[in-house]
């Protein structure tokens, strides 16, 4: 049986509450944060807090499923029926753009995995290794068929993480050097990716 619909203001709440905790989370990690923070973010009582959500864990764990689903969704679109060199080119520059788009979500995320990842690791280690594997083994065949230049597919996908990432969880660091007015290094590192990528991927 089907829970009943949430009411407006159910929903409203729970937005409300998800926001905060992503806010407090990405700030402190999850063992610096506690529901009190949490609450005052979101302008609601501790005990309406808890009406919604049981715990810290829980919170942590829908703002890291419903993270992980958005993050994974450009990974899932990297087709085996495009051109294989456009194909990853265009997952670099969606990935840096939601280095843009979500940065506190980036945080969070770099946050639990310097934790060891105790509260996602049946994630890491379940859905999440068997979408890198799919998608691995396509970036494989696209080697042997001659279509890129000869690389890991793992650490592929592992360095176009780390490079596109890079700019929402040390954004202090690059800004501090960088000093950009805006986003505008957001339109330098796509034009520098793209580039550097195409060279890295070409067949030879």
């Amino acid at each position: 049986m089907k829970p009943p619909p949430r009411t407006r203001i159910q929903q409203r709440n729970t937005g409300l509450i998800l926001d905060a905790a992503l806010e407090v989370f990405s700030a402190h990690g999850f063992r610096g944060a506690t529901l009190d923070q949490i609450a005052e973010v979101a302008g609601l009582s501790k005990p309406n807090l808890l009406y919604y959500f049981s715990s810290k864990e829980a919170i942590h764990r829908t703002l890291t499923s419903e993270m992980l689903d958005t993050w994974l969704d450009p990974l899932r679109d990297l087709a085996g029926d495009g051109d294989p060199v456009d194909e990853i080119v265009r997952y670099v520059l969606r990935k840096l753009d939601m280095a843009r788009e979500y940065p506190r979500e980036s945080r969070l995320f770099a946050n639990e995995i310097v934790q060891g990842a105790p509260r996602i690791l049946d994630v890491i280690e379940g859905p999440l290794k068997t979408l890198v594997d799919e998608k691995a083994a396509l970036i494989a065949r696209w080697v042997r068929d001659g279509r890129i230049a000869p690389v890991d597919p793992h650490h592929l996908i592992f360095s176009i993480w780390a490079v596109t990432q890079h700019y929402a969880d040390f954004d202090v660091q690059v800004r501090g050097i960088l000093r950009p007015e805006g986003d505008g290094h957001f339109r330098d590192a796509a034009v520098f990716l793209e580039d550097l990528f195409r060279r890295a991927l070409a067949p030879r």
